[in-house]
């Protein structure tokens, strides 16, 4: 996606060769139209895939996943990283590990929300090592949800997780794949050449 790409280079800091600051635009502050138009790539790369729900992670992968859902016409639901008062009964959990802010956090949703009937699209702003697919596809797999694939705004293509996910049998669409940020700068993988 050209103008995911060209946003990246124009707003998005390198912070080292593993972390790419885009608060900006993605992370702390939404640009809407960008917004607008992963959501319409999104459900163009899965148009076939008979998607019934949306599942992201509070709260990044929130923006993109409705402006998907929107496009799409699904419902879309998001695991809470946070314990509430009114989600406590009958949840789906799992853990997740973000090495970029050095923690573990138990996510969770509702099981009023995502059934065995449903063919969930699962979406995230980042991919690196691919923990929070896991965990988003631990939480499809105790629902009995079929998954239809993983859309990713941003991979790290040198890190592991996309390969895994991939190597799995799962579709994963990346809206920009980045092969490195040494030196400071970003340098894109060439569309079609997959590691």
């Amino acid at each position: 996606m050209k103008s995911l790409e060209s946003k990246i280079l124009n707003e998005g800091k390198v912070l080292s060769e593993t972390v790419l600051k885009v608060d900006s635009f993605l992370n702390h502050q939404i640009d809407p139209e960008l917004m607008r138009q992963i959501g319409e790539e999104f459900a163009a790369r899965f148009a076939d895939a008979g998607v019934t729900k949306i599942l992201t992670l509070e709260s990044s992968g929130i923006a993109p996943s409705v402006m998907a859902g929107l496009t799409m016409n699904v419902p879309v639901v998001f695991a809470r990283k946070r314990k509430s008062l009114t989600l406590i009964n009958d949840l789906y959990s799992a853990e997740v590990h973000s090495f970029t802010k050095k923690e573990t956090n138990e996510i969770s949703i509702s099981s009023e929300y995502i059934n065995q009937n449903d063919v969930v699209l699962v979406i995230d702003d980042f991919l690196a090592n691919g923990q929070a697919v896991l965990g988003l596809m631990d939480i499809l797999k105790q629902a009995g949800a079929s998954l239809a694939g993983v859309g990713i705004v941003i991979e790290k293509g040198f890190q592991d997780g996309g390969k895994m996910i991939r190597e799995k049998g799962i579709q994963v669409e990346s809206l920009a794949i980045i092969d490195s940020l040494a030196e400071g700068n970003v340098t894109f993988r060439k569309e079609g050449a997959l590691k």
